[in-house]
């Protein structure tokens, strides 16, 4: 059974930074591109970033690249979303991906980027 677990989300002032953590466990995690993506309040899941199975590429939504960066660890089974300068349109649910569109999903944890 696959599982996804985010952690790491709350609340952040502008400028500051958070560290999201993905658990995942069920399947051969280093074998599996991975990615962030997130849905605000009345808005549509957008993707935020992307990495290869073994890291040795990544991609991200243009309003974040150069504030956020998404790493992974394949030997702790764990994806990493550092997200630096935020700003209060980063307030959104974010989710862990793998395998796209079609494939598995975690429950999702709440950034809130407020003064």
């Amino acid at each position: 059974q696959v599982v996804l677990v985010e952690s790491g989300g709350g609340l952040a002032q502008p400028g500051g930074s958070l560290r999201l953590s993905c658990a995942a466990s069920g399947f051969t995690f280093n074998t599996w591109a991975m990615s962030w993506a997130r849905q605000a309040p009345g808005k549509g899941l957008e993707w935020v970033a992307g990495i290869y199975s073994d890291g040795s590429g990544t991609f991200y939504e243009d309003s974040v690249k150069d504030r956020f960066t998404i790493s992974r660890d394949n030997a702790k089974n764990t994806l990493y979303l550092q997200m630096n300068s935020l700003k209060p349109e980063d307030t959104a649910v974010y989710y862990c991906n793998a395998g796209g569109s079609g494939g598995y999903w975690g429950q999702g944890t709440q950034v809130t980027v407020s003064s």
